[in-house]
């Protein structure tokens, strides 16, 4: 449910829709149950999730560390003033360039899954430290993640000691257990490649020191999820099934996680209609689709909470869509969302838990919509 600064935001400045909202005080809430479910980890905030500068400043004057995809992005954070200690370049495909700039700003944490980028980042950023991402399958995630990025874990082995071999320091490993993962023992397989490749690489005589435990913790849609505190105990649990008592240092980087319940977006019904008389399913179109900044409804995967005037009353199934003329620029169809018999155009709505993937996913003037207008209270 949106807060009641969102709600209080609203009525009072009516901004025209569509747009978000943004509560600074959730995002601070949610970096401290961060804190305490997980005591001993580093928190490196996915900047790609909402870069919005008073965001990152908020985190950074709490702590937080940032896990950037870019050199923009190492640049917000720096702005944010975070010292370049504190950033991961996180994105496993680099340019060279930018991974000298990277390290020119003195950005010295580098993610590769691959033997190519252990050599581009040797010869851009000497002596940088590396951490090899691992594949995993995301059983569990309600949006499990490609194959784009990580490598197969025996393979990871090959790219540390390369990593080694080329005067780099091979850090670490990393891995992603998908998006909105809902199972809070989903990190334990991954943990346990992990720890083999830490015996691998100890045979050879190197040392790894640190796990990233990636993102993947979930913000409440429409379906509950477990609370902070048993994501905790489920990952402590298998790091110790793991790795015993020599417990390496830990990352974790939040993005849906720390900002997805922070943001509202409230948007107009632009129109409701049928394809022929006896349809029962309406189609609902609102002034904001996919090219908006709702891309996240990509397949369906994430299905947020809409509040209308009309809640409490009759519901029937809907489709809902944007309002580009591009035929993808439907939400929900495939399962058909259910919305209030009465509603109608004109009719104000509130996509709630809307704070993750949303500005930065609106495109910049598809069939001239401008990109997505947010506030931040």
């Amino acid at each position: 449910m949106a807060t009641a600064r969102i709600l209080d935001f609203l009525a009072d400045r009516r901004p025209a829709s569509p747009c978000l909202v943004l509560d600074l005080e959730v995002v601070r809430e949610n970096y401290a149950s961060f804190r305490r479910a997980l005591p001993d980890a580093a928190i490196y905030y996915a900047v790609k999730a909402n870069p919005d500068p008073q965001i990152l400043s908020l985190l950074a004057e709490l702590g937080s560390c940032f896990d950037t995809a870019s050199v923009p992005e190492i640049d917000m954070a720096l702005a944010a003033g975070a010292g370049p200690e504190r950033i991961s370049f996180g994105n496993t495909i680099k340019k060279e360039r930018d991974i000298a700039a990277a390290h020119e700003r003195g950005v010295s944490l580098f993610a590769v899954d691959s033997v190519g980028e252990v050599e581009k980042i040797a010869r851009a950023a000497p002596g940088a430290r590396v951490f090899c991402r691992i594949l995993t399958d995301g059983a569990g995630a309600e949006w499990p993640l490609s194959r784009k990025f990580g490598c197969d874990p025996e393979m990871a082995v090959d790219v540390l000691l390369r990593a080694h071999e080329l005067g780099l320091r091979a850090y670490g490993v990393s891995f992603h257990v998908g998006s909105q993962q809902c199972n809070v023992d989903g990190w334990d397989e991954a943990l346990g490649q992990s720890a083999v490749i830490f015996r691998r690489m100890a045979e050879h005589g190197i040392q790894l020191g640190m796990v990233n435990l990636g993102g993947g913790f979930p913000t409440r849609y429409l379906k509950d999820i477990p609370e902070m505190t048993a994501y905790g105990q489920g990952i402590a649990r298998a790091i110790s099934r793991h790795f015993g008592n020599a417990i390496p240092e830990t990352i974790i980087e939040p993005g849906r996680g720390m900002v997805g319940d922070a943001g509202v977006i409230k948007a107009e019904v632009v129109l409701v209609s049928r394809k022929h008389a006896d349809d029962d399913v309406r189609w609902v179109y609102l002034d904001i689709g996919k090219f908006g900044g709702l891309a996240e409804t990509m397949e369906e995967a994430i299905r947020y909470p809409i509040l209308t005037p009309h809640d409490g009353g009759e519901m029937a199934p809907c489709i809902i869509a944007g309002p580009t003329c591009d035929s993808a620029d439907v939400l929900y169809e495939k399962t058909p969302y259910m919305l209030p018999i009465a509603l109608t155009i004109g009719d104000e709505v509130l996509i709630d838990k809307a704070g993750a993937y949303t500005t930065t996913y609106s495109s910049v003037g598809f069939n001239g919509f401008p990109p997505l207008k947010y506030y931040v209270i």
